[in-house]
C-alpha cells in the first residue's frame, strides 16, 4: 500500500506539472487563431490565420529569425570548437591544476551572465565595438565556454584511451586522434554540447538587447518586446502566432536529433583483437 502511495502521488506531481507546462502552449495555440485575441482567450468554432500573416513579415520575423540562426550557430559552432580543445588536455593528461581548473569551471557555470553584462556593455563602448555581432558572438562563446567543457570533458573520459594509442603507433599525432578518433565516437556528445548552447543562445534576449544598437541585428528573442506597446497595450494574437513560428525552429531541430541524442558510446568491435 505504501508503494501505490507513492507511485500515485508521483503520478499526481507529474499530471500537476504536465497541466502547468501544457496551459500555456494551449492558450498560445488559441490565441494564435483570434483576430482579437485576450488573455480570456477560449476555444471558438471559427478562427481565423490573420495573425499569422500579420507577423509573417520580413522585419518582423523572416529577419529577425535569420538573425538568430546566424548568431545560435555560429555560437554553437565556436563553442564546440573551443571546448573540444579544451576538454582534450583535461581528460588525457595528468595536469597538476586540472582539479583547480576543474572546480573553477563549475563555479562559473553558476554565475549568471546578467550579472557581467554592465561591465560588459562598458567594455563594448570603450572598445568601440557596441552593435557588432561578431563582438556579441565571441561573448555570447566565452559564457558558454564553462559549462561546455566540463560536459565535452565528461563525454571524452568514455573514449578508451586504447583507441588513440592505436592511432599513435600508426603514425597519428594528437591533432588526427582527437578529430579522426576521439571525434567521431564521442559524437552524441558533441550534439548534446552543440544543442545545449544553439537552444540555449536562441532564447537569449538580454545579452543581444543589451549589446545590439539596431532592430536589423537583433534576433526574434527580442523582437518578441515589439509586441507591447509604450502604453501597456499588447497584440496577444501576433504575439501568440509569433511565437508558434518562434519556437518552430527549436522544435524541429529537437525532434530531428532526438534519436540521435537518444543513442549511446558503443565501442564493441572498434578494437580488433
Amino acid at each position: 500500500m505504501t508503494r501505490m502511495a507513492v507511485r500515485g502521488a508521483a503520478g499526481l506531481a507529474l499530471i500537476v506539472i504536465a497541466l502547468a507546462f501544457l496551459g500555456p502552449f494551449v492558450w498560445v495555440l488559441i490565441a494564435s487563431v483570434q483576430p482579437e485575441a485576450t488573455l480570456d482567450a477560449s476555444p471558438r468554432s471559427e478562427f481565423s490565420l490573420d495573425n499569422f500573416r500579420a507577423v509573417l513579415t520580413w522585419e518582423t520575423i523572416i529577419l529577425p529569425l535569420i538573425n538568430s540562426i546566424v548568431i545560435s550557430g555560429t555560437t554553437a559552432l565556436l563553442t564546440v570548437f573551443v571546448a573540444g580543445l579544451a576538454a582534450y588536455p583535461l581528460s588525457r593528461y595528468q595536469l597538476r591544476y586540472r582539479r583547480h581548473f576543474m572546480l573553477s569551471l563549475l563555479f562559473t557555470t553558476g554565475l549568471p551572465v546578467t550579472a557581467i553584462l554592465v561591465p560588459v556593455y562598458a567594455m563594448f563602448f570603450r572598445f568601440n565595438l557596441y552593435g557588432s555581432v561578431p563582438a556579441m558572438v565571441l561573448f555570447l562563446t566565452a559564457s558558454s565556454l564553462p559549462f561546455s567543457i566540463w560536459m565535452m570533458k565528461n563525454f571524452m573520459d568514455g573514449v578508451p584511451v586504447s583507441l588513440e594509442e592505436a592511432a599513435w603507433v600508426d603514425g597519428a599525432g594528437w591533432i588526427r586522434s582527437l578529430t579522426a578518433v576521439v571525434g567521431p565516437l564521442m559524437a552524441p556528445g558533441i550534439a548534446v554540447v552543440a544543442i545545449f548552447v544553439f537552444v540555449g543562445q536562441w532564447g537569449n534576449f538580454f545579452a543581444p538587447f543589451v549589446l545590439l544598437d539596431t532592430p536589423e541585428k537583433q534576433p526574434a528573442a527580442v523582437t518578441i518586446y515589439t509586441f507591447f506597446s509604450q502604453y501597456g497595450q499588447v497584440a496577444y494574437g501576433q504575439l501568440a502566432a509569433f511565437s508558434i513560428l518562434y519556437t518552430a525552429p527549436a522544435v524541429v531541430l529537437y525532434v530531428a536529433v532526438n534519436k540521435y541524442l537518444a543513442g549511446s558510446f558503443n565501442f564493441a568491435g572498434s578494437v580488433k583483437g
